[in-house]
């Protein structure tokens, strides 16, 4: 009996904590909008566009700063926090965005090979905190369509033994993961390209690399080359819906509760197969915080960067369209 009522409590408690995410003009949910705390932690909305907040969790948290792509940005006091915040749709324009209007175009199928490694030492371990982004240059005048993304992943095996055996039964995860497109400003992320929110759910079951399908966004590559991004938001239930996981470690220190980020699975391998470095770094959590490239000097801590690992491998598929 006081097993259930302290689950039925802690089940009220999430319930009252909700808090909803609406577009102020048609009411519908703002999925998988971005919650920062201040203080360079924060949250995710779910598809819903809800998120759980109270003082009881988070009592240290006097505001919160919601994003999302395509509404202007709210700041909000945690005070008395209403169940429903309405987010403003902004109407920027999204830069060079190409429309085809020509049909059955000709065109010539190109993949850049994705680097794969399953080897765990060599793997990024990621934090709902971070967003990496990886930077393709435009190599061609012709028209380029981006059909597909090849994420690399890696996974581990139950048994640390046998973990280099193919046969290996592997851990299994089910994760969320957000994806964005972004111009190319001066060798840095840009503006986004497309203001669809983008996501995948990985599990062990899609072996070394997740392929994400991008043929419906109409994706050309711009002629100062583009960059693709990846964020984990967290891990899912069966059918994909994003759960309410603790995102930190809390540690107590001489100096108070310090909160380490979660690393969620799958790994994401990092390469030393790739000459330049076009790997980039954001704490998403930070407003205005910078993208800064992965490399020595940068104020990263990484063991990966100690045995020259400096970049993601991701892979693409595009259409090279012939001039007509």
């Amino acid at each position: 009996m006081p097993k259930i009522f302290i689950f039925i409590l802690f089940v009220s408690q999430i319930c009252i904590a909700q808090t909803l995410v609406l577009d102020s003009i048609t009411k519908y949910p703002v999925s998988y909008a971005t919650i920062s705390f201040g203080d360079g932690n924060g949250t995710f909305a779910d598809d819903e566009g809800k998120f759980f907040f109270t003082k009881k969790l988070y009592p240290d948290i006097d505001s919160l700063f919601i994003s999302a792509l395509g509404f202007k940005d709210l700041n909000i006091s945690t005070d008395n926090l209403p169940n429903q915040l309405l987010l403003q749709p902004q109407a920027d324009e999204l830069d060079e965005v190409v429309i085809d209007t020509k049909l059955n175009r000709k065109f010539k199928e190109e993949q850049l090979k994705p680097y794969l490694d399953d080897d765990y030492y060599n793997c990024w371990l990621p934090t709902i905190e971070s967003e990496i982004a990886v930077y393709f240059p435009k190599t061609t005048t012709k028209d380029q369509k981006l059909t597909e993304v090849i994420f690399p992943i890696a996974l581990e095996s139950k048994d640390w033994e046998k973990r280099k055996r193919a046969n290996s039964d592997k851990k299994k995860f089910s994760t969320l993961f957000k994806v964005k497109f972004y111009a190319n400003n001066n060798g840095l992320p840009g503006k986004v390209l497309t203001y669809e929110t983008i996501v995948f759910r990985a599990t062990e079951k899609n072996g070394d690399a997740y392929t994400l399908n991008t043929e419906a966004y109409d994706l050309y590559i711009p002629k100062d080359g583009f960059f693709v991004s990846i964020q984990v938001m967290g891990y899912t239930d069966k059918a994909g819906k994003l759960l309410p996981n603790k995102k930190y470690k809390e540690i107590k220190t001489k100096n108070g509760v310090v909160k380490i980020p979660t690393n969620f699975r799958p790994l994401l391998p990092f390469t030393d197969e790739i000459e330049t470095k076009n790997t980039y770094i954001k704490r998403v959590f930070i407003n205005g915080n910078n993208w800064v490239k992965f490399e020595k000097g940068n104020g990263f801590e990484s063991s990966l960067l100690k045995r020259d690992l400096f970049n993601y491998g991701i892979g693409l598929t595009f259409k090279t369209y012939k001039d007509e």
